[in-house]
């Protein structure tokens, strides 16, 4: 597979995540990455002249992030592979880079089918930093009330993520002057001025979360291996069951297959640093 083929694919992830375009992400030099985070920094104290100077001591955190593995095995006839009419690559392309970020974002935001040891939803939850909707007369002021909640933690919200299917109530926003508050731009969405991503159903899970409010950088997606590909012709893959019944077997059933696998971890390394807004 030519190498152009696998940064196309990086950039459509990182086009179509959510999770990829906001979050910190870092490469991995190892399985498992540990942050060092302050939760509790220095203080400092007036001191009247020969008085005692007064002790401070900061509070850490270490998060740990390890590298889970993301894959897929695409098997396609040698007929279709060796059709001069078909570019097969090519037109599998978007369709590898959406199934990719849709489990990257759903695990990373929401905690499903995940590998890793937490989620954005699973640790704004604990805190209960939430505001229902509805709490407010207008839709935007829950969301103030939900930057609200970033910020009397100490963080300052830097972006929202939300559903697709949020984008309704959003362009119905407006000020007292009858300005929109959320602007549909060519190369960016914004929501109060910040960039807005929005989520397809299939990785936004509406039944927990409205919008999610944060300071982004406390997401760390950590990048162990980019998107990596074989090709397998001698394989077994028991999952699917041809007519007569048996395993698929490439080379019996004269196949080829396409393995795509990629690593990389996931850490929210400031709980309080994000917010909901809850159905």
């Amino acid at each position: 597979v030519p190498s152009i083929n696998s940064d196309e694919i990086i950039g459509m992830a990182v086009r179509g995540s959510s999770v990829l375009r906001l979050s910190k992400v870092e490469m991995m030099e190892s399985d498992n990455k540990t942050f060092s985070v302050m939760k509790k920094g220095v203080g400092a104290f007036w001191v009247k002249e020969a008085g005692r100077i007064q002790n401070s001591t900061p509070e850490w955190d270490f998060p740990k992030m390890e590298a889970e593995k993301i894959a897929v095995i695409i098997p396609v006839t040698k007929e279709k592979m060796n059709d001069t009419t078909i570019d097969v690559f090519g037109t599998l392309r978007p369709y590898i880079a959406e199934a990719f970020y849709e489990a990257i974002d759903s695990a990373c935001l929401f905690g499903t089918s995940s590998p890793f040891a937490s989620s954005v939803y699973a640790a704004v939850s604990p805190s209960g930093q939430a505001v229902t909707i509805g709490t407010n007369a207008k839709l935007d002021l829950d969301i103030s009330d939900v930057m609200a909640a970033v910020e009397r933690a100490g963080f300052d919200v830097d972006g929202f993520v939300a559903g697709l299917d949020f984008k309704n109530q959003l362009r119905k926003l407006r000020d007292a002057d009858g300005n929109q508050l959320y602007v549909e731009g060519v190369g960016q969405k914004q929501l109060y001025s910040l960039p807005i991503e929005f989520n397809r159903a299939n990785s936004w899970d509406s039944t927990k979360a409205l919008a999610i409010a944060g300071e982004w950088k406390y997401s760390v997606v950590g990048i162990r291996s980019e998107l990596e590909y074989e090709t397998l012709t001698e394989a077994t893959l028991h999952n699917i069951t041809m007519a007569d019944g048996k395993p698929l077997s490439l080379a019996e059933n004269d196949l080829v297959a396409l393995k795509v696998t990629m690593r990389l971890g996931f850490a929210v390394v400031q709980p309080e640093a994000f917010a909901i807004l809850a159905p």
